[in-house]
């Protein structure tokens, strides 16, 4: 059973930035494609972003295009996402997903296997 887990979040301020890391434990990520989602209270879980094996590929939401950012080191077993210019609207609880795909592709969002526990994410004046 691939374990994820997320950390980084944090209560902001609108217009802060924040990076929230996806590590893996034992097992190597580096043969994983991995995504990105929240979800807000009352709301459904929203696919945020992708990185393929390589980290040479990304895909984003249009909610978050232009503002977020996804890297990875696989040397250390991490998956970051990089949060800037945030707004109210972007709270929730983050997750990090594996699933076993080199590329992202057109349907990035979608069949994910493995997935973190959740990091919460408060944007608030």
């Amino acid at each position: 059973q691939l374990q994820l887990v997320e950390s980084g979040g944090v209560l902001v301020q609108p217009g802060g930035s924040l990076r929230l890391s996806c590590a893996a434990s034992g097992f190597s990520l580096d043969q994983y494609t991995i995504g990105w989602f929240r979800q807000a209270p009352g709301k459904e879980r929203e696919a945020i972003s992708c990185i393929n094996t390589s980290g040479g590929s990304t895909a984003y939401a249009d909610s978050v295009k232009g503002r977020f950012a996804t890297s990875r080191d696989n040397a250390k077993n991490t998956v970051w996402l990089e949060m800037n210019s945030l707004k109210p609207e972007d709270t929730g609880v983050y997750y990090c997903a594996a699933k076993t795909s080199l590329l992202c592709g057109s349907r990035w969002f979608t069949s994910y296997n493995s997935w973190g526990q959740g990091t919460q994410v408060t944007v608030s004046s």
